[in-house]
């Protein structure tokens, strides 16, 4: 699934290429990804058949802002909705690109050009919000801080870290609750570059350790964003690019190699946690 920096690559893209372009129309080619907020109001018939709402609201509507909050993507509209865009496992946003078999859903706008949704897995989805109901949709939600907003300090990662004491490290880091965006390769980034066991229980981490996994989140988030995301998979951004991080890895993906910290002689392990792939140095990550 794409992480905060695939979202936020995506997302600073299409402030670049769609901001003020006028839908002409809409392509509706699989109706099961359409979801409606409750706050819309629509007719029983629109809201059994959400493309015609979606066609009726997007039809003529402008391109006002794209904005991202955790791993949704909002594209606010001239008209006081909302498309958010939740891309899941497989889904992309692909600009000016030509249509295939899993492309279900294509902005066209007037001067010609056109967004693609595309998803091989169908999970990800496209919902039609008011404006204003954006805030209680996160609030529903409840997505933690943004960990590269100025407001995430130290001191807050320490208050939320207190609350969960008897969670293991790197399972804390996956919840979206905790802090918003972080997946799975970031979280196992992240706790190699702070030297820190993933399994390691919060409540028996150092002061040290925990300045060195703030300081870890920040680092590598920034660091994919620069060099626009990690292709392990699926990813690609809206020019259909893979992300340039894959080089900067030191553990994700790595199991049974020489780790690549100076002066270990480390093989990288692979286990379990929490139901997903951890990888991490058993010699230098304690």
């Amino acid at each position: 699934m794409p992480e905060l920096p695939e979202v936020e690559t995506i997302k600073n893209e299409l402030l670049e290429t769609v901001i003020g372009k006028e839908i002409a129309s809409v392509k509706i080619r699989l109706p099961k990804i359409l979801k409606v907020d409750e706050s819309v109001e629509a007719s029983k018939n629109e809201l059994d058949n959400p493309a015609i709402l979606f066609t009726k609201i997007l039809t003529n509507a402008k391109i006002k802002n794209v904005r991202r909050r955790a791993k949704l993507i909002i594209i606010e509209l001239s008209n006081n909705y909302s498309i958010v865009v939740h891309l899941k496992l497989t889904g992309r946003l692909l600009y000016n690109i030509i249509p295939d078999p899993h492309t279900h859903f294509i902005f066209e706008f007037k001067d010609s050009s056109r967004l693609l949704f595309n998803d091989l897995r169908q999970f990800g989805y496209l919902k039609l919000i008011k404006n204003e109901q954006i805030k209680n949709l996160f609030l529903k939600e409840n997505f933690g801080p943004e960990p590269l907003e100025n407001d995430f300090t130290l001191e807050m990662f320490k208050n939320i870290l207190a609350k969960k004491k008897r969670s293991r490290i790197k399972i804390f880091l996956l919840d979206q609750k905790n802090i918003a965006g972080i997946g799975n390769i970031y979280a196992n980034e992240i706790c190699f570059k702070a030297k820190v066991d993933p399994a390691r229980v919060i409540g028996a981490l150092s002061d040290q350790e925990t300045e060195k996994i703030f300081l870890a989140i920040k680092e590598i988030l920034a660091l994919a964003i620069k060099y626009k995301g990690t292709s392990t998979d699926a990813y690609r951004n809206i020019f259909g690019q893979k992300g340039n991080f894959v080089p900067f890895l030191k553990v994700y993906g790595r199991q049974k190699k020489k780790c690549l910290r100076k002066g270990c002689e480390g093989v990288i392990e692979r286990i379990n946690l929490g139901n997903r792939g951890t990888f991490f140095c058993p010699k230098c990550q304690r």
